[in-house]
Order: structure tokens, then sequence, then C-alpha cells
């Protein structure tokens, strides 16, 4: 098997950017949504959303994510717009929402505090649910959740610099204080059944309230089921026969793509061998998959929001799991420029982050040609 090629599971990725014009201004996707199979805008309108089908090897995923986004930035060039791969836009300024009874509902239940989630642009990777492992596999991503540091993408929010993974504070620890089992990372379950328990108990919890801040549960239950009405980091998704990832930054493509290719090899594990939770160390040995402690897992959360790669007992850990950390370079670090940032020197960011992505995307097409 080639490096960084898994085993075949499907999996697929969601992968949000930011929009500017050439002046590096937040602007509208605007006819960029037809651009290519799998563009879509998001619930706010500088945000533009590029899918990916289910792929049975990294080679296809690859290639598939760079066809379209190498659509998309053609038609982005002919208009004079640029693709950002920040996980913030980085500045004070207001992000105007789409109007939408679901946008409305959220609105009223989270309150003032989701407008934390409209500065947020991430990624999503679905994995194949394993038949008779669901349990391990949601069990081996949350330990895995820490990775999200591998592609940590803006330190900055609303013009300051807040931490090195921003939109996960911003999305964790802001956006949901008011409803925290909505958007924190769940404990290990026993069985699949349990799951789907706390899903039950939590969307009940949303549409109580829901009818609280005035609205009737019909309306709830007309734009919200149980699995669209949770954005908790990990969660196995029946509706697409996956289990979703949604911690990871948006960041640069190939970057996202050897995250996916590596928990689709950490699914594999789980299927070939015993999984465990044990101790704080965590691990891969020739017989089992060690997993810690949830509260080390934790620990090891909190580092990657807080320090990134510059943790050294994250790294280790990190390796430990099978992520080989050396071969990822996050954007956060490179683009820290001190405490604020102006408005001018912001749009100067987004616009080396869109240059950055347009390198990323045909200098790897390129030596996949070859």
């Amino acid at each position: 098997m080639p490096p960084h090629e898994s085993p075949s599971i499907p999996r697929s990725i969601e992968a949000e950017y930011w929009v500017v014009d050439e002046e590096g201004r937040l602007t509208t996707p605007g006819a960029l949504v037809s651009a290519t199979e799998g563009a879509e805008r998001e619930f706010v309108r500088p945000l533009l959303e590029v899918k990916t089908s289910p792929c049975r090897s990294t080679a296809a995923l690859r290639a598939e994510l760079l066809d379209r986004l190498r659509d998309v930035l053609r038609a982005a060039e002919e208009r004079g717009k640029r693709l950002v791969p920040l996980a913030t836009p980085a500045t004070r300024e207001e992000i105007e929402e789409f109007e939408s009874e679901r946008t409305r509902i959220q609105n009223e239940v989270v309150g003032r505090d989701f407008r934390y989630v409209r500065h947020c642009a991430g990624t999503h990777v679905h994995i194949e649910q394993q038949p008779g492992c669901v349990a391990d596999q949601v069990n081996a991503f949350v330990a895995a959740d820490p990775a999200l540091a591998l592609v940590n993408s803006s330190p900055y929010f609303q013009g300051r610099r807040l931490t090195r993974g921003a939109r996960s504070e911003l999305y964790r620890r802001r956006a949901y204080e008011t409803v925290p089992h909505q958007g924190q990372l769940w404990r290990y379950i026993d069985e699949r059944a349990e799951w789907t328990r706390r899903l039950e108990r939590r969307y009940e919890e949303f549409v109580r309230a829901a009818m609280d801040a005035g609205i009737d549960r019909r309306t709830v239950e007309a734009n919200f089921d149980p699995e669209s009405a949770v954005w908790t980091p990990i969660q196995p998704r029946d509706r697409f026969g996956t289990v979703e990832w949604r911690s990871p930054d948006t960041a640069l493509p190939s970057q996202v793509v050897r995250l996916a290719d590596r928990l689709a090899s950490l699914t594999a594990q789980v299927r070939e061998k015993a999984v465990r939770i044990e101790g704080e160390r965590g691990g891969l040995t020739d017989e089992a998959l060690l997993l810690p402690d949830f509260p080390t897992v934790l620990k090891h959360v909190d580092d990657a929001i807080q320090e990134g790669l510059d943790s050294e007992r994250l790294r280790r850990y990190l390796d430990r799991l099978g992520f080989e950390v050396e071969a990822y370079d996050p954007l956060a670090p490179r683009i820290d420029r001190g405490e604020e940032l102006t408005p001018a020197a912001a749009r100067d960011l987004r616009l080396d982050a869109a240059a950055r992505l347009e390198q990323d995307v045909y200098q790897t097409s390129s030596i996949d040609a070859d």
C-alpha cells in the first residue's frame, strides 16, 4: 500500500471556505455555488461549502476534492473572487446570515452567543460506519479529537488573537455555553444504543429550550430531528451511514485529505484489533487500540485549542495514535501577526491564505499528474 493510503473504507469531506473579493473583503459566493458538483452556500453569506462524494481511497478523495476546488477557483477568478481557508474571518465586522427557520430557531435557543458560530468555518470528515464496531469507532474518534491541532488555521476573532485554535474555542466554549451538551465533546459510549439514548435526551432539551423561547414544538420538529439538533464534534450519522468528525478547521486541502486518510486507517484498526479504554497514555499495539480515559482526552483537547502543536505532550500523544505530526503544517502559527489586526491587515491575511490555497490545489494536482 503506498504511503498515506488507508484501507478501502469510504470517506468524504465537507470543507467550508470564506469568499472574498480581490481586495480581501468578504463577499457572497454567488455563481460559485453552481461552479461544480458538491458546492453549496452555507447559512452565513460569505461562506461556500465544497463536498465530495464517498471515496474508497485517499487517491480518489484527493482527486475529487481537487477537481471540484479547481472548478470553483476558475469560476472565482473569472468573477474577481477568491477562497480563503481560514477558520475565522479574523476581523470585527458582522457576519450576515441567510434567513431561514432553522437559523431563527437556533438564534432563539442559543441566544446572543450564536454570533460566535457565524465566525466559524470548518471541515467535516465522514468515515463509513463499520457494522458491529460503531461504538468502538465513535470512541476511537473521541480519543482522536485532539488531532484538531494538526489543522488549526486561525488564532483570531474580531481582530484580536484569541488562542491557537480560535474556532474550536468559539464553537465549543462560547457559542453553546448556555446549552453545553449541544456543542461539547461527549464521553465514550458502551454500546451504539447508548448514543441513541443520549441523542434523544439532548433533542428533548433542545425542543424544550425552543419552546421556552416561544417557538411551538411542531415548528421545531419540522426543522430539526435528533441528529441535526446537536453539534457535538463527533456523531454517528445514520442518515449517511457514517461517523462524522466535525472538529477540524477549514485548512489546506492536502492537509485535510491526509487527516481523513488517518481517520480511515484508525477505523481499520478498530475493525481489526481489540479496543480498550484504560489509563492515561493511549496508543497502538500489535493487538489493541488503547484509548486513554476521557478526562485525559479533554486535557489533550485543551492543549490542542490553547497551544496547538507547541504542546509536546499533545505531539507525543498524537504520535502514539499513529498521526504523523511532522507531516502537518497548520496555518495558525504561520499567520500569527500579533495581538491585534487592523481591518487592512486582516484583508491582507485573507489574500495570503487564498494564495496558499491556490498553490496547494494546483501544486498537489501537478504532483498527482506526475
